[in-house]
C-alpha cells in the first residue's frame, strides 16, 4: 500500500517547528497549519506571532488560527481543506469533530514514554523527578489527553547536566527525525498501533506531567538536596524555581534560581540558611546539606552567576531564604 498523505499540521511554540521543518523538507503535501493567535507580549506589547506560524510565513503554508475548535467556520475550512492526516505536536486539546476527521486519523508526538508522563509538562517533570530516562511517543489522539494507541517510541537519556531546557532541545531535534519514520508507517498501511493499557503493569504507577503552576515552582529548603537540585534542574530556565530572601528588616525579595550543585553534609543550621563568603561562593541550607548556587536572578534584575550576584549584594548573616 502507498498512500499519499496530505496534511494538515496543529501546533504553536518552538518545539512544534522542528516536526514540522522535517515534513516540509521531506516533500510531505502540508496543506495549512492551525496555531494559535497572535497575543501582544513584551513591554511594548508587540504583537507575537506563535513560533509555527513564523515558520509557515517563511515557507509560504497556510495559516488558520481559530479562537475556538468548534467554531463552525473554521470546522468548514478544514472539511475543504481534504487532509487525510493531522498532525499534532504541542497544541492544545482537540473536540472529537476535529481529531475524527481525517481517513488516516490524527496523530500527536508527545515528549515522554507514554503511558507515563501524560499531561502538559512532561520535560520538566521527568527531571524534577530524577529520572534518568524519557524519549518521545507518536500516537493516535482519542478521547482522553494522551491515551491513544501508540504507533512509535524512542528512548533518549536524560544527562546529569540536562536542564528542561536542554532536555527540550534534544527531544525537539529527535522530534523531527521521529516524525519523518512515523508518516512512512502511516504511508506504508504498516503501522501496528498498540494500546497503552496493554503496557501498564499493575506493579508500575503512571507518574502524570500537569501544566506547571507557580506553587509547583517555590523551593522547600527543608527538601533533600536532591529534590531541590532536580526541581531547579527541571524549572531552568522556563519557568525557573524560586525562593524569597528575607533581609536584615524583613524585607521580602523573590530570586529565581537557575543552576546549583550540591554538597550532602550534617550543617546543623536551619533550613534556609545562607553560608556565603561574600565574594564567590554562596550556599543554602536544606534538609540534608548544602545547595550551592551557581546562577540566580534577584526580581528586577539581570540573571548573574555567583561571583557576579555577590559584587551587587552584601548578604548579610541575617538574610536567609524562606
Amino acid at each position: 500500500m502507498n498512500r499519499e498523505l496530505r496534511i494538515i499540521y496543529m501546533g504553536t511554540p518552538e518545539f512544534a517547528v522542528e516536526p514540522l521543518r522535517a515534513i516540509v523538507q521531506a516533500g510531505y503535501n502540508v496543506l495549512a497549519v492551525v496555531t494559535a493567535l497572535d497575543k501582544p507580549a513584551g513591554r511594548g506589547q508587540k504583537i507575537h506571532y506563535s513560533a509555527v506560524k513564523e515558520f509557515a510565513l517563511a515557507n509560504n503554508i497556510r495559516i488558520l488560527q481559530p479562537e475556538k475548535l468548534k467554531n463552525p467556520d473554521f470546522l468548514k475550512e478544514l472539511v475543504s481543506l481534504n487532509a487525510n492526516l493531522q498532525v499534532v505536536v504541542a497544541f492544545r486539546m482537540l473536540p472529537e469533530v476535529v481529531w475524527q476527521m481525517p481517513e488516516y486519523g490524527t496523530l500527536n508526538l508527545h515528549a515522554s514514554l507514554l503511558p507515563q508522563y501524560r499531561g502538559a509538562a512532561p520535560i520538566n517533570h521527568v527531571i524534577i523527578n530524577g529520572e534518568t530516562e524519557t524519549g518521545l511517543t507518536t500516537f493516535f489522539i482519542e478521547q482522553e489527553i494522551d491515551t491513544g494507541n501508540i504507533i512509535l517510541s524512542r528512548k533518549l537519556p536524560i544527562l546529569p547536566s540536562d536542564n528542561a531546557g536542554a532536555l527540550h532541545d534534544r527531544l525537539m531535534v529527535a522530534g523531527g527525525e521521529m516524525m519523518l519514520e512515523t508518516l512512512k508507517m502511516i504511508e506504508a498501511g504498516s503501522v501496528e498501533a498498540q494500546k497503552q493499557e496493554n503496557i501498564i503493569s499493575e506493579k508500575v504507577s503512571l507518574k502524570p506531567a500537569p501544566k506547571i503552576f507557580k506553587t509547583d515552582c517555590r523551593i522547600n529548603w527543608a527538601d533533600s538536596c536532591l529534590t531541590i537540585h532536580n526541581r531547579v534542574r527541571g524549572l531552568s530556565p522556563f519557568p525557573g524555581a524560586f525562593s524569597n530572601l528575607i533581609t536584615d528588616n524583613e524585607v521580602m525579595k523573590q530570586v529565581k534560581i537557575f543552576r546549583t550543585s550540591f554538597q550532602l553534609a550534617d550543617t546543623g543550621k536551619f533550613p534556609g540558611t545562607i553560608i556565603t563568603d561574600d565574594r564567590n561562593s554562596f550556599s543554602v541550607v536544606t534538609g540534608d546539606g548544602l545547595i550551592h548556587i551557581e546562577e540566580l536572578q534577584m526580581e528586577g534584575k539581570k540573571r548573574l552567576n555567583t561571583a557576579e550576584f555577590l559584587r551587587g549584594i552584601h548578604l548579610s548573616s541575617h538574610f536567609r531564604f524562606e
